[in-house]
């Protein structure tokens, strides 16, 4: 009997450490993100059902504008992929780039860019640091599994400056 209690404890313990987390709390009806406060909200129409600490592209003042300029757009998107493969943990992609940040960077002759999305930290970075990514939101891997669970595609987010 205590074996079996013993094993039934471990797997209990092990499914506790996998990648994927369910929620079935109030729907996130709104992503918000405010680049300047380094912040970033899960809204259930205007109340805030979360917040996070973000890291963003390495330039992280300004829209993006072209493939490699660090910056993190601004704008209204919507998440609209998911990624359990991530290099970066697990990951939610925004739809980025919109016709309109296409028409600004072909006006510059270059390629907007494009794979922005919101995602944990590899080990390198596992302890923070400021702004590193190339334009994507980054979140602890913790958190990342939360909004995973959270946050549905086809769910808005508003990045601000």
């Amino acid at each position: 009997m205590v074996r079996l209690l013993c094993l039934l404890a471990l797997l209990l313990g092990l499914t506790a450490c996998g990648k994927f987390t369910t929620y079935d709390g109030p729907e996130v009806t709104r992503v918000v993100v405010q680049k300047s406060d380094r912040k970033m909200y899960l809204l259930h129409h205007d109340a805030v059902l979360k917040s996070y600490d973000i890291g963003l592209g390495f330039a992280p003042v300004g829209h993006k504008q072209v493939e490699g300029d660090g910056r993190t757009p601004e704008g209204e998107y919507m998440i609209d992929r998911r990624n359990p493969n991530s290099s970066f943990y697990l990951s939610i992609g925004i739809d980025y780039p919109r016709p309109r940040d296409i028409e600004i960077a072909s006006t510059m002759g270059k390629s907007p860019g494009g794979d922005i999305f919101i995602h944990g930290r590899p080990w390198k970075y596992r302890k923070g640091g400021r702004d590193w990514t190339w334009g994507c939101i980054a979140v602890t891997n913790r958190e990342m599994r939360e909004i995973y669970a959270m946050v549905r595609n086809g769910t808005p987010i508003t990045i601000n400056p």
